[in-house]
């Protein structure tokens, strides 16, 4: 399968490759006193043209709370454009939300609430640009796990000011108690999850929501810009599907059902996303981002709507499975009929947005896309890989080792919840969106807590775009239970194992930023040296540089560093 095709273009000198980012401003009054009303300081979001979504949430113990918001083009607020009253109460669990219309397109506000004598931090947010745009500033996060250590990247997000919106593509928190993924480190840092339990019930839902909301780089990060939001898996509980998840046991937690609609009502109360209309389904939750003429961002929902069951590798058949009986496996199972990732609705949604950004002439076709995309086999470990990581592991992850090793001999996918596992679906994906006329697709993807950069082809061989991947804000790689270098020799195998993989790491936790114009699309992979304490710096590892051929995308490495 052929590669993109490379090209030695220059870079603008305002899309320099730097490997040091910008020293951002603090937006006034971002740090949230911890004894205020406004504990969870304050954020916003789902903007359009002339609107966006204000929010915060009132700490009080009274069953019913209002407050008051203004909105002004200014921090100080000499002139306020508009004010108002909110009132909440428990049943929405004191988070208040206001969609302030009838602003200007393109347009930057800052906003604060007041309940009584105390005043909120103040926040800045933006409108959508309309008509011409020569630039746009995006930062890609994906998988921030409380525990696991400081949201360093949320902090380094706050102060980039080469950012405008903030794009997260989920796994925005999660739900496991102390003794879950994570807790170790967590009772090690003192960042235990709250509830100190599994989160099943609506309330442990607004907890965990809370807890993460007051988390003081949280708060700086959405105080200072607009996030754009999508879910993953974890905002409800491990690899759901429509009908379950590989994380709930119906019978001691209940009806999935239950479950996942008091995760979503909590999602919709605690994010500052607009809400569903009456009868409207809350999981069918996607977006169409006009920005001006420059670029189209369409959101996929990929886990409550549409997806069928996930497949499970049998470990002790791939030990009797043969190299024909693996391709059949993938044929007859895998890719079974009816194995689909997107619901009719979404796939439409998706195909006329597509359609309309293409009537339109915008260059970039951008996808919020939670899961990889990309086809992904498991990485060929050959016997000097083996002999390295059998005298530096434990036997526990030799044979987790030793699993990815069999994979990769059988040519089968490296897990079976990202698109892989659902290779019809892919395909009929590709297919609408070639028949909208966008073969030229940036596909941003989060939940593998690793970096990409990856080309994608439909079955035919034809290009579809490029895949960039975000890492996790704390999600540790999965192959880092190696070691360092263990997991720098997975990532190595994983290129040579794949062609659409062009350039991986799993090692460094961080974001990705995009730095659009019209002639190109810059992509950061910006990591942070540390999570395991405030103190960290950032740099970049990687930075590429995309411009539109006759024949879809090209680029060029523009920047990269060691590590």
């Amino acid at each position: 399968m052929k590669r993109l095709p490379l090209t030695r273009r220059q870079i603008l000198s305002g899309l320099s490759a730097s490997l040091l980012l910008p020293v951002g401003l603090r937006v006034p009054g971002a740090t949230a006193n911890p004894d205020s009303v406004f504990q969870h300081g304050v954020a916003s979001g789902d903007p359009d043209h002339s609107s966006v979504v204000l929010w915060t949430r009132l700490t009080t113990t009274a069953s019913v709370a209002e407050c008051e918001w203004e909105i002004a083009e200014n921090p100080t607020f000499d002139h306020t454009l508009q004010r108002g009253r909110s009132a909440t109460g428990q049943q929405r669990d004191h988070t208040v939300k206001v969609v302030v219309d009838g602003l200007k397109p393109g347009a930057t506000y800052y906003y604060r609430f007041r309940a009584g004598a105390q005043t909120s931090p103040v926040g800045r947010t933006r409108t959508l640009p309309n008509g011409a745009l020569d630039y746009l500033g995006l930062a890609v996060a994906s998988c921030s796990n409380f525990p696991f250590g400081y949201f360093n990247a949320y902090e380094a997000i706050a102060r980039d000011e080469s950012v405008e919106f903030v794009l997260h593509l989920g796994d925005y928190l999660y739900e496991y108690g102390p003794d879950g993924y994570g807790g170790g480190i967590g009772a090690q840092l003192g960042r235990q999850h709250n509830p100190p339990r599994e989160m099943v019930s609506l309330a442990d839902c607004r907890l965990r929501h809370a807890q993460y909301k007051a988390d003081a780089q949280s708060r700086e990060m959405h105080a200072a810009h607009p996030l754009i939001p999508l879910w993953d898996d974890h905002e409800s509980t491990n690899n759901p599907w429509q009908e379950g998840a590989e994380n709930h046991q119906p019978a001691t937690e209940g009806s999935w059902r239950t479950r996942r609609s008091a995760s979503l009502q909590a999602w919709y109360e605690w994010m500052p996303v607009r809400e569903p209309g009456r009868g409207e389904d809350p999981a069918a939750y996607w977006r169409h981002f006009r920005f001006g003429d420059l670029a189209s961002l369409v959101t996929l929902e990929t886990r409550h709507t549409g997806r069928a069951q996930q497949i499970d590798y049998d470990i002790p058949a791939l030990l009797e499975m043969t190299p024909a009986s693996a391709v059949a496996f993938l044929r007859d199972v895998v890719g079974a009929p009816g194995r689909e990732m997107l619901s009719a609705d979404m796939q439409a949604f998706a195909a006329t947005a597509l359609a309309e950004s293409v009537s339109a002439a915008r260059p970039w076709r951008l996808l919020g896309n939670q899961i990889p995309m990309a086809r992904m086999s498991a990485p060929r470990l050959d016997a000097a890989d083996m002999s390295y990581l059998k005298s530096r592991v434990s036997s526990e992850n030799l044979q987790r080792a030793q699993y990815f090793q069999r994979l990769g001999e059988l040519g089968l996918p490296l897990y079976l919840d990202p698109w892989d596992g659902y290779p019809k679906a892919r395909q009929a994906f590709y297919q609408s969106c070639q028949d909208a006329g966008a073969n030229d697709l940036v596909v941003l993807t989060g939940d593998s807590h690793s970096f990409w950069q990856n080309a994608l082809y439909d079955n035919g061989g034809r290009a579809m775009g490029v895949e960039l991947g975000t890492t996790g804000i704390t999600s540790p790689g999965d192959f880092l239970e190696f070691g360092t270098e263990g997991a720098r020799r997975m990532d190595e195998r994983l290129v040579s194992s794949n062609p659409e993989v062009l350039w991986t790491n799993g090692i460094s936790n961080g974001y990705l930023r995009l730095r659009v114009t019209p002639e190109r699309l810059q992509a950061d992979f910006v990591k942070v040296s540390n999570i395991l304490s405030r103190e960290y710096h950032t740099g970049m590892l990687r930075s590429v540089v995309m411009s539109h051929s006759d024949s879809g995308l090209r680029y060029e490495v523009a920047g990269q560093s060691a590590g």
